[in-house]
């Protein structure tokens, strides 16, 4: 993984490395929120090279070191313990929740319009809904690798960006941090929100 600072996004001149970073970081992060992860998963992550520095940086340094020690199972659990559980999940990772209290309203009507309008839709075989964080995710890693010039462009990402992730996913990602059963989840957090961060501040350089 390539170091990945403020400084380093420059979406004038976007470096084509950089933009590849910044869509397999997204990718990641759907796979991680999405479900947990595998052993194969886990040794990628700790065997991806370091480099650079920055908070950004550290916390994949801290997520990496994490993924070395990590037990499948364990992790399995914990998966389960926050996000899914018995009745109401521990923490949400759904927009709809963050933005207006409640699953399923506005704010997921919206999404789908926009999403439509980018000529995508929730594939049935996908049992969370579309603003579950690991579906934004998907479609943001999609705006930046995608060459349909039409619709992935950085004019888009940044629309998406500030409307669909933006307003809530800091909240989420404290929510995760702070909790008290959360300890790889909350490495695999503290990383979502420094990355977020990031691309909020280049969003608004852009």
């Amino acid at each position: 993984m390539t170091s990945m600072t403020t400084h380093a996004i420059k979406f004038e001149t976007p470096d084509q490395g950089e933009e590849t970073a910044r869509a397999d970081l997204y990718g990641l992060l759907a796979s991680l929120f999405y479900a947990p992860p595998s052993q194969e998963l886990l040794g990628a992550i700790a065997q991806a090279p370091a480099s650079g520095d920055g908070v950004l940086q550290q916390a994949w340094n801290d997520l990496a070191a994490t993924c070395e020690e990590a037990d499948v199972q364990k992790l399995r659990d914990e998966y389960e313990s926050l996000f899914i559980g018995v009745g109401k999940p521990e923490v949400m990772l759904y927009a709809s929740f963050y933005l207006s209290g409640f699953l399923m309203e506005k704010p997921l009507a919206a999404l789908r319009t926009d999403l439509a309008g980018l000529g995508l839709a929730r594939d049935d075989s996908m049992p969370e809904s579309e603003d579950h964080i690991a579906a934004l995710c998907e479609v943001m890693r999609y705006l930046i690798g995608s060459d349909d010039v039409e619709h992935a462009n950085l004019a888009m990402q940044k629309q998406f960006f500030n409307t669909h992730l933006q307003p809530w996913v800091g909240e989420m990602c404290e929510a995760v941090m702070h909790h008290p059963r959360a300890v790889f989840y909350s490495e695999v957090a503290q990383l979502a929100k420094h990355f977020f961060e990031v691309e909020a501040q280049a969003f608004e350089m852009a």
